[in-house]
């Protein structure tokens, strides 16, 4: 049964897998450490991947310039950056997997942009940056730490 009536005349509630997000919870303090750094990472970098996005220097803008949807993918990028961590805030599970593919999405196109120019493997992996690869494979590893697992599949819904 999707819906229950409520004691009053004509008023429905959802259950809890479907109530209403709410809108100014953008962190919880109650996830384990490891979900709380990574909601802190995802917004930083959602930041960065919108700055690469209109400015012109790094993965996202050669997507932007080389296809006709690259900026539309750039604009979901980042937008899987900053709603993957809310979700997360608000425990729905659909938000830890849209923070998983937001966190691999960067080494992912990485790896596709360097291939696509016929660069070294090195290149390929890691990018143009050592430490831009280095929070986005710490990221990744937060988001699937074993607690982090844990948390997301007893608590979200």
């Amino acid at each position: 049964m999707p819906f229950q009536r409520s004691a009053r005349r004509g008023s429905t509630y959802l259950p809890d897998s479907t109530a209403m997000l709410n809108s100014r919870k953008w962190f919880d303090r109650m996830q384990p450490q490891t979900l709380q750094i990574a909601t802190w990472l995802l917004y930083i970098n959602g930041f960065f991947a919108l700055a690469d996005l209109l400015d012109g220097g790094g993965v996202l803008s050669y997507f932007r310039y080389r296809y006709t949807f690259g900026f539309v993918l750039g604009l979901l990028v980042v937008a899987a950056h900053v709603a993957g961590p809310f979700l997360m805030a608000n425990e729905r599970r659909v938000g830890w997997q849209l923070s998983v593919a937001a966190a691999a999405a960067p080494i992912v196109m990485n790896f596709v942009a360097y291939s696509q120019i016929g660069a070294s493997w090195r290149l390929r992996i890691i990018g143009s940056s050592l430490i831009s690869f280095a929070f986005d494979v710490a990221v990744l590893a937060l988001l699937l730490h074993t607690q982090s697992r844990e948390h997301q599949r007893i608590w979200y819904h």
